[in-house]
């Protein structure tokens, strides 16, 4: 049996073992997602071989096992007779001194064990660190608090929501992976080390239950047992004010190991509190989802993104409308854009059919090789932030023949001036589990922005275009001005970032929704004041 892992805590004070910091960004594009598949192919090539030559090797053990259980059954019925033959006593001397000294300290098992792990240790570097695994379990955890889902249904393969005390599903997928109980115990464990404890209960909850269902019996594969998710979960109810099922728990626990001097104390602890206080009833200690430091408007983009679609319809607003757009330029007359404006206040127009499927795989093939995990600006630098996961590679008009297609057209449509240094470069990028980008201005909102780093001014208007489909989620959600727009393939969104007296526009807040299902990509062009002087003229009239 495996012995649960220590988790160092006392009653009243939670220590946490530091983790080493890894350069894992697996997690934060899809691309690498998949790319790993590839990866776990060559160890199940490498699994196979080893089971061949280990089923060979207890091919041998076993014709050993009846050679030696055959000699007892027939001729050792009656010792002396056996040992009276001078062969006889030879070979069980033999055998006792050195075959069965072979079969236990087999050199063949180690060889088969040292292949298997020399193969691992080749793939290793291409293999998820830890905090690739840690950024998947907050992924999940993401998704769960932004679609609301239940954490029941997550451990089923399904995604679903109640309303009004039933089930709903937000999306049922077509084959459904449901997770084990270690899978729950380490994302559990995640947002427990994170001091999580609204999360780390409801996914901990699911882990004992389903320890408990397979009988507590300890796979090899797995990294927690039935006593760990125990001893995690009493901690986890400790801190969120309910003693009385802390030290049910730790009772339990006890039953698996009666002699852990740690968990005895704490019983002692939680009978003691619960002496001088009574139990609180569930409404008193009901878990309270952690509030956000970063993220002040969280309930209006997290309610954007649950409607996955635009909130200013158009028979509501007879100002908003879709035509064929030319933007008065020849190249467009034969073949006009299909334009749909969805906001006025700030402007935004979304244009269908923008790309083609060609042109979206050639910008996607183009970028695999440059993808790096996307950052933000801090300061006059720029960091990586738990609030943008996804990866980026920029892609210069010479990087391939789309890209300065793509280019053209946009200065076609928007009538600006796009080519470098007055638009950056194409930003590709690729979103992760649970990917989003937290409300946030394309437009620089500090002098010491990175955005003036061209010297072309501050980003007046962006051309978002999205290079393929998702299945859900993954919305662009504009807050102050409370709509949301879901992801429409092959088309391309346009803003304007500032006002024409060059202030930013507030109402142009807005934020990537988190990807619940699907591989979502998009083309970023940024284009700047300088270089517009006479393509879009300036105000000095604060309204505009």
């Amino acid at each position: 049996m495996k012995y649960s892992t220590c988790v160092c805590f006392t009653w009243s004070l939670l220590t946490v073992a530091v983790i080493p910091v890894s350069l894992g960004e697996m997690y934060t594009s899809l691309l690498n997602v998949k790319q790993a598949i590839s990866v776990e192919r060559k160890l199940i090539d490498y699994l196979k071989t080893y089971i061949d030559h280990e089923s060979e090797r207890l091919e041998d053990v076993k014709r050993f096992y009846a050679k030696v259980s055959g000699l007892h059954t027939e001729l050792y019925k009656g010792p002396a007779t056996a040992m009276a033959n001078p062969l006889v006593a030879f070979t069980l001397i033999k055998r006792l001194h050195s075959e069965w000294l072979n079969i236990v300290h087999s050199n063949e098992a180690q060889e088969n064990t040292q292949a298997l792990r020399s193969s691992y240790e080749k793939e290793e570097a291409d293999l998820p660190k830890l905090e690739d695994l840690q950024g998947a379990a907050k992924g999940l955890m993401r998704l769960q608090d932004v679609y609301v889902l239940q954490v029941a249904s997550l451990v089923r393969g399904l995604f679903q929501r109640v309303t009004e005390g039933q089930p709903i599903d937000i999306y049922r997928p077509a084959v459904s992976v449901p997770l084990s109980g270690d899978d729950c115990f380490l994302v559990g464990k995640v947002a427990y080390e994170q001091q999580d404890y609204y999360h780390s209960v409801q996914w901990l909850e699911e882990s004992v239950r389903l320890f408990r269902g397979a009988g507590g019996e300890w796979i090899p594969e797995n990294a927690g047992t039935l006593e760990d998710a125990l001893d995690h979960l009493a901690f986890s109810h400790f801190k969120t004010g309910n003693i009385s099922y802390a030290l049910s728990l730790s009772q339990e626990l006890l039953h698996h190991d009666p002699m852990n001097g740690r968990v005895l104390q704490n019983v002692e602890k939680y009978e003691r509190l619960l002496v001088r206080s009574p139990p609180l009833s569930i409404t008193d200690y009901g878990l309270k989802r952690p509030t956000s430091n970063n993220l002040r408007t969280r309930d209006t983009y997290e309610t954007l993104c649950q409607t996955q679609g635009s909130q200013q319809m158009h028979f509501k607003n007879p100002r908003l409308f879709c035509d064929f757009f030319t933007n008065g330029n020849p190249g467009l007359l034969l073949l006009p854009v299909r334009r749909e404006v969805l906001s006025l206040q700030p402007y935004v127009v979304l244009y269908h059919n923008f790309i083609t499927d060609t042109e979206a795989e050639d910008i996607k093939t183009t970028a695999h090789a440059g993808l790096r995990r996307s950052v933000v600006a801090a300061g006059e630098k720029q960091a990586t932030a738990e609030y943008r996961i996804s990866k980026s590679a920029w892609l210069k008009d010479s990087a391939h023949t789309t890209v300065g297609k793509l280019d053209q057209k946009i200065s076609m449509l928007t009538g600006l001036n796009v080519k470098h240094p007055y638009g950056e470069y194409l930003q590709v990028v690729n979103y992760g589990i649970g990917g989003h980008y937290e409300p946030h201005f394309d437009h620089a909102t500090s002098p010491s922005s990175p955005v003036f780093k061209l010297k072309t001014g501050n980003r007046v208007a962006t051309f978002m275009i999205y290079l393929s489909s998702v299945e859900a989620g993954g919305s662009t959600a504009f807050i102050y001005a409370n709509f949301s727009i879901p992801v429409v393939e092959k088309a391309a969104i346009f803003w304007w970032n500032l006002h024409r007296n060059g202030q930013g526009n507030e109402d142009t807040l807005h934020a990537g929704c988190p990807v619940l299902i699907g591989d979502k990509w998009v083309a970023n062009k940024w284009i700047h004041e300088h270089g517009q002087e006479f393509l879009h003229r300036c105000s000095l009239n604060p309204e505009e």
